[in-house]
Parts: structure tokens; sequence; C-alpha cells
């Protein structure tokens, strides 16, 4: 590694440390809105059943039911991904096949 970079990561990380300690000026904050989705419509839309569409994108059979029913939402990485299967599933297959 060159010293050039090690001192660009010295820096980004003391501005990291400074942030969190409360120094707002040496930061940045990014929200990214992610849509909520509607999972049932995404699921039907690719013609799956709860359980095969659980399986195929590496989530429990009752987290599905949950989020359809209503008595979950999903949040974080999960809304990510459901955007994405929605948006790419053909993508998310592929990435997921390894």
């Amino acid at each position: 590694m060159s010293k050039e970079t090690f001192e660009r990561l010295k820096e980004g990380l003391e501005d990291a440390i400074a942030y969190m300690e409360g120094d707002k000026s040496r930061g940045r904050v990014h929200t990214v809105m992610v849509p909520v989705v509607d999972v049932r419509a995404v699921r039907k839309k690719l013609g799956m059943s709860q359980d095969v569409f659980a399986r195929r994108f590496g989530v429990s059979a009752a987290t599905v039911r949950n989020w359809e029913q209503g008595r979950r939402r999903p949040d974080g990485p999960a809304r990510v991904l459901l955007q994405v299967i929605d948006k790419e599933p053909e993508a998310v297959k592929r990435a997921l096949a390894g």
C-alpha cells in the first residue's frame, strides 16, 4: 500500500471517529430512501408460492407470510433486497445461484 493511500485511509478513520464523538463537521450522512415493497405483489408477479419465494430468496416462509399479512414489515437489507427482486429478479437469482 502506498503512503498516500495509507494517509487517506487514516484521515478517513480519524474523521469517522470524530463524527462518532460528536464533531459533525468532519463527516457526512447519506440517507437512501427505499420505497415500501408489496411483497405479495412481487411474489405473484414472479408466479411463486410463498414457500418457493422464501426458498429462492433465502428467507423463511414464515417471514414471507408475516410480511404479506402485515404482522411484520421488511426493513433494512430485506427491504432493499425485495426492491431489487421486484425490479431485477433475474439478477438476484443469478447472484444467489453461486
